[in-house]
């Protein structure tokens, strides 16, 4: 913009970035609102899920997590909730026969969670129903589900490494 005697003179540079600042900030909000609303399905779809196993949501989560034995401050983080929270989860795991605590073998300290045979079979169980419902596996082919991930993965890359 340009001020000539008193009078605002809009260039035609200026109004196309307006106009494309208008536009990104509409796109970012669209992202933001369909984001939200995926998060919101998929909490809803765990929730449910976990619900059919007579788990809470977090105890069905943890399960999908524990790919193999690991400390429960190992999996607060994967879980990304305070290690207090993992008690309440162990007992819950080990009260429906799904999991124990054992000592752990790098550190007498730490106990480690590790699924019972019950343990392993739910959680394919649960992991097959999620496949079967979850939108980007029932509505995504291969390619397109790639394509998601990596932007995804591109998405949450570590601070400072932009």
């Amino acid at each position: 913009m340009d001020e000539q005697g008193g009078a605002t003179v809009v260039t035609g540079a200026a109004v196309a970035a307006d106009v494309a600042t208008g536009a990104d900030d509409e796109l970012n909000q669209q992202i933001l609102d369909v984001l939200s609303e995926l998060i919101k399905q998929a909490h809803d779809l765990g929730q449910g899920v976990a619900a059919g196993f007579g788990l809470t949501g977090s105890d069905a989560m943890a399960l999908v997590k524990l790919d193999a034995p690991m400390t429960m401050k190992d999996l607060g983080l994967r879980l990304g909730c305070d290690p207090s929270f993992i008690t309440t989860i162990a007992d819950a795991l080990e009260k429906h026969g799904l999991a124990r605590r054992e000592p752990s073998l790098r550190d007498r300290r730490s106990k480690n969670i590790v699924l019972t045979p019950e343990g392993v079979t739910v959680r394919g169980r649960i992991v097959s129903e999620l496949a079967a419902q979850a939108p980007w596996c029932t509505t995504l082919d291969t390619g397109e589900r790639r394509c998601l991930l990596g932007l995804l993965r591109k998405m949450i890359r570590p601070c400072g490494r932009r």
